[in-house]
């Protein structure tokens, strides 16, 4: 059991300045040489293994580690029991502390005077490992609902259709069916939980509870661990599926496929997959709810004198469009319906002309434009 005087930082052997990628490092170091499975019979290096992490899953998280700094400099790790025993441990408080009898509740909110969300700190901690060790005990479980996000073309975003994906997924093994034991193999019960799936340890004077690191919350441990999941009961896949884009998709429009997600446990069903699109830009067209823009550029004759120009949609058709004489730079034309559909409504295209101004001229065109600045009353 983790003493309430050991040190988060000490343990993963890092400074108190360590990056996040540092912690990382040390943390896959420690529990590759210690994990119980590369020290059979060696109860201190399991022992080694649970403490190792328990400081990564704080340390890991910036929140609970700025959390869990606050708590060291105000002296929270210095208060534990006699011979080190905070008034929690694995059989429920100890007595003497604080007129705390064994089987009394305790509330992680009596903590909140420390400041900085510190009773969130481990309440967190301790629902997560109460919540995913009780839906092992309780039987079938539901799959977990996965997020993806796809990029599709813009005029996929626009007229609709489908794409093909491939969505990295984490399932249950289907050999062991998630107990981790090769198929007509058992399992023994773990020795770190006795069979709980949870661990407690102590700090600063109370307990908190997690899923068991040794058995990773299942309360067994194969005899035979299964070939294709390595023992973890869960194995990682490529699904590979056709989502249809529904016409008028916009970036951050999603779409929900049922039973698509993680395949469920010991019964339960499965997850849903939501989709998250993202439009890729187009080199021509912009996009503004069911509005579309384009920007074509004309010469300064043809803005002064006026003139026809064929306009390119989006499905490919081009239209022709009248710029009256004396157009200015920046002027907007409407082209109606010719924009995006969706949901029954019909947006339009609006056409932006950009007047360029040629780099070089030649002596005629000089000419000319010197008799234009004339009749404006230029002089050169």
């Amino acid at each position: 059991m983790t003493t309430a005087t050991k040190d988060f930082y000490e343990i993963l052997r890092v400074e108190e300045s360590a990056s996040q990628e540092e912690i990382k490092k040390a943390y896959r170091k420690l529990a590759k040489q210690h994990h119980p499975d590369a020290n059979l019979g060696n109860p201190q290096a399991a022992e080694r293994f649970k403490s190792i992490g328990e400081a990564y899953s704080v340390l890991s998280n910036p929140e609970k580690r700025k959390q869990y700094d606050q708590m060291k400099k105000l002296g929270a790790f210095g208060f534990g029991g006699p011979s080190g025993r905070g008034p929690f441990s694995r059989g429920g408080p100890a007595p003497g502390y604080g007129g705390t009898a064994p089987g009394d509740g305790f509330s992680f909110e009596d903590l909140s005077g420390f400041g900085g969300g510190l009773s969130d700190l481990f309440t967190s901690i301790f629902d997560r490992g109460k919540r995913e060790t009780s839906r092992e005990r309780s039987g079938p479980r539901a799959g977990r609902n996965v997020e993806y996000l796809v990029e599709v073309a813009f005029e996929t975003a626009v007229k609709g259709g489908r794409v093909g994906i491939n969505i990295p997924i984490t399932e249950e093994c289907a050999t062991c069916g998630g107990t981790g034991a090769a198929p007509g193999t058992s399992a023994r019960i773990c020795s770190e939980c006795r069979g709980t799936g949870t661990v407690s340890f102590g700090q600063g004077g109370f307990a908190v509870k997690r899923p068991c690191p040794a058995c990773m919350g299942r309360g067994t441990i194969p005899e035979t661990p299964c070939v294709p999941c390595a023992g973890t009961g869960t194995v990682r896949q490529t699904r590979k599926i056709q989502v249809t884009v529904p016409k008028g998709t916009e970036t951050g429009s999603k779409v929900r496929l049922t039973g698509q997600g993680e395949r469920g446990s010991m019964g339960g069903k499965p997850g849903d997959l939501i989709i998250t699109f993202k439009a890729k830009p187009h080199r021509f067209f912009r996009r503004e709810g069911l509005e579309l823009e384009v920007t074509i550029p004309i010469n300064i004759a043809q803005a002064s004198l006026g003139s026809k120009i064929r306009v390119r949609t989006l499905d490919g058709r081009k239209v022709v469009l009248r710029i009256p004489p004396g157009t200015q730079s920046g002027t907007r034309f409407r082209i109606r319906g010719q924009g995006v559909e969706k949901g029954g409504r019909m947006g339009d295209l609006y056409v932006e002309v950009k007047i360029e101004v040629p780099d070089s001229l030649s002596p005629e065109s000089r000419k000319l434009m010197e008799a234009l600045a004339s009749d404006s009353g230029l002089k050169y």
